[in-house]
């Protein structure tokens, strides 16, 4: 029988990551989809083409005011090993939106480490791979060793802080689902990328 690991390696092959795209292209399709009324999954009714909007307003202002803390600069600039960061992700996704922006960052600081997204719907053998609590939730990054295409771990579909406050007011009937999503959107605004980087610098040294 085969492990969870063998069956991974089988799918993230060298011709799936030639699918892949690089932060620039993956923004890019999103927003000339959104010219076009369509979505990335061409869903591509009203309420998800708002999301859509929203998502590349907020790509948008993490791309400009988004900033790496020092320590997490040093930390990938010496990172030693090379590789690949394979991102799961949908242009109508509140949480990559709010994520992506800084891992792309992140990327581009290191020269060992490269970048692709893919679209989730489009690979959903790979995203069952990597379900949270049951769910194709995304961003879901994997870290893959750039030679071997070892799969080193993963990262997603938010930092834990926000992961935990949004389950527990989900689940709380007092709570209203539409307010429990405002209020993750609100942590992050004043979280300002802090959780994720923490997180990574400890990745990094689980990865290196």
């Amino acid at each position: 029988m085969q492990n969870n690991s063998e069956i991974v390696s089988e799918i993230v092959t060298p011709e799936l990551l030639e699918q892949a795209v690089d932060y620039a292209s993956h923004e890019k399709m999103i927003k000339d989809l959104f010219k076009e009324g369509r979505t990335t999954n061409e869903d591509n009714r009203e309420n998800m083409l708002n999301y859509t909007k929203m998502y590349l307003q907020r790509v948008s202002r993490w791309d400009k005011r988004g900033k790496l803390n020092i320590e997490l600069i040093d930390k990938l600039k010496s990172f030693p090993r090379k590789m690949i960061w394979l991102v799961l992700n949908e242009g109508w996704c509140g949480d990559s939106a709010q994520t992506i922006p800084f891992i792309n960052k992140m990327a581009e600081v290191s020269k060992n480490i490269d970048l692709k997204i893919i679209l989730r719907d489009q690979n959903l053998e790979l995203m069952d791979q990597f379900l949270t609590n049951g769910a194709r939730s995304i961003p879901k990054l994997i870290a893959l060793d750039a030679n071997s295409l070892e799969i080193l771990g993963t990262w997603g579909p938010r930092p834990k802080e926000a992961y935990e406050m949004h389950i527990a007011q989900r689940s709380d009937p007092d709570i209203p689902n539409k307010q429990a999503v405002e209020n993750l959107h609100l942590w992050y605004a004043r979280d300002k990328g802090e959780s994720i980087q923490q997180e990574f610098l400890e990745l990094l040294e689980e990865w290196a």
